[in-house]
């Protein structure tokens, strides 16, 4: 009797989730983009063709015949976040906001839940990672007690998508997307098959029941969004949350945003009684001294579309004997900063090579748009030769390293808001368009670094 041979069973695929790589073996880090983490079993592919015709949900209509008002933003009830999302918040949108640990990600939410529920509209906070006492306790500091906004603790699916149905929300929040797990998937709460899972169910539920939700995502040692990259495309807006643990401010901006633009930003200061919207943070980033004082400069940058005036300061001190000229910023991009160095050494004979060298922003902004760079070149040049830069003076523009100073874009808004602070002169790389800027405030245009330093200094 003849025998056969028994049919091996099909070995699994293993596919990146982040950039699509296959293996045949699981490995924990992608061979093709180098993520870790990111490669889970694909099992084996359908044939193609095989998917059956089903039923439709409803019906396909004309374009035209589709209600735009089910899309119409409602406000938030906070004015800086509805700056970043463009106008509010559209029933049935899923957000994802991720940020660093302590930054404020859980404070900001419950603030827009309290807001959203005084409005008579009903709220659902799902916590993840705390009691429902310990979130009790940081509504009753922030002041967020509130009839219609409902709080429940749960790591799990299906009790989230229970407590959907029975509270019927119109916001429901969830913190954060990485602790919640389902019990009908393999892998543990935060894995790439979980998250993916997980955040699927809650965006399909929104959509349904137009829901608006927001997600709070981890982030990597990077700062990128935790988990795989197709929760990123599977939700319809981004927000970042950034800050410095040494500094109060806050900046919300969006990353993606299918509902508004991506170059606005919201601005916060994180107090001990919550979180609290700064429409004007200006000052925040610039000193002002009774004095003036060497090695100082502002300039006006753009965040967004918001412009923000920021002090650039230098220090400059000759170097310990046999060591290393040291060369530190902060807040500031360092590898411009030494460029600027050399030009001003190269184009301006300022002697530096032997001196430590400080340079830093003020309240800890980040400074990394190049139109920085006239600032920083000015306040270096002060602080070299001990002279103050006039305390009414900005300086914008960019430096090349043929000692040019490049035109900058939206130049118009950055000197109106210099004039409104009070600021009375602007140096500006010379072609600039200044049509509508007579009277506002006082421009000299310089085509070099060289140039700029003597109208500055004189």
């Amino acid at each position: 009797m003849a025998t056969t041979k028994a049919t091996k069973p099909a070995r699994p695929t293993y596919r990146c989730s982040e950039c699509g790589w296959t293996a045949s073996k699981w490995v924990g880090r992608c061979g093709e983009c180098q993520a870790w983490g990111t490669v889970d079993v694909a099992g084996s592919d359908r044939a193609a063709g095989r998917t059956a015709a089903a039923a439709v949900s409803r019906p396909a209509v004309p374009i035209g015949e589709v209600r735009s008002e089910d899309a119409r933003a409602v406000t938030s009830g906070i004015a800086e976040l509805d700056r970043v999302l463009g106008g509010g918040v559209v029933p049935g949108a899923v957000l994802l906001m991720a940020g660093e640990p302590g930054v404020g990600k859980s404070t900001l939410l419950l603030e827009a839940a309290a807001c959203w529920a005084r409005a008579g509209r009903r709220t659902l906070y799902v916590s993840g990672e705390e009691s429902a006492a310990q979130v009790r306790l940081r509504a009753e500091r922030t002041g967020a007690i509130t009839d219609e906004l409902f709080l429940a603790a749960e790591t799990d699916l299906g009790a989230l998508l229970t407590h959907v149905e029975q509270v019927r929300p119109s916001l429901l929040i969830v913190d954060s997307v990485q602790t919640i797990g389902s019990a009908d998937v393999d892998g543990v709460p935060g894995g790439v098959t979980q998250v993916r899972e997980v955040a699927a169910a809650v965006i399909g539920r929104a959509k349904a029941d137009h829901i608006a939700t927001l997600l709070v995502g981890h982030v990597t040692k990077d700062g990128s969004v935790a988990g795989p990259r197709v929760l990123e495309h599977l939700v319809d807006v981004v927000l970042q949350f950034e800050g410095d643990r040494t500094s109060r401010l806050r900046l919300l901006r969006a990353v993606k945003n299918r509902f508004g633009p991506v170059d606005e930003i919201g601005c916060f200061d994180l107090t001990g009684t919550g979180i609290v919207e700064v429409p004007d943070p200006t000052g925040l980033f610039v000193s002002r001294h009774e004095q003036p004082v060497a090695g100082t400069c502002v300039t006006v940058t753009m965040e967004g579309r918001r412009p923000l005036l920021a002090e650039v300061q230098s220090l400059t001190v000759p170097a310990t004997a046999g060591g290393n000229p040291r060369r530190t910023s902060s807040g500031l991009d360092g590898s411009r900063v030494a460029m600027i160095l050399a030009v001003l050494t190269k184009h301006c004979g300022l002697q530096v090579q032997q001196s430590d060298v400080y340079t830093a922003s003020v309240g800890g902004a980040r400074l990394s748009e190049p139109s920085v760079d006239l600032a920083t070149a000015i306040a270096l040049a002060s602080a070299v030769r001990d002279k103050p830069c006039p305390s009414d003076l900005v300086a914008i523009g960019e430096v090349g390293l043929a000692g040019e100073v490049r035109p900058v874009h939206e130049l118009a808004p950055r000197l109106r808001e210099a004039a409104r602070i009070g600021f009375k002169r602007a140096i500006v790389p010379a072609g600039s368009d200044l049509t509508g800027l007579d009277g506002v405030i006082t421009v000299a245009a310089v085509g070099d670094v060289a140039t700029a330093i003597r109208a500055a200094l004189a």
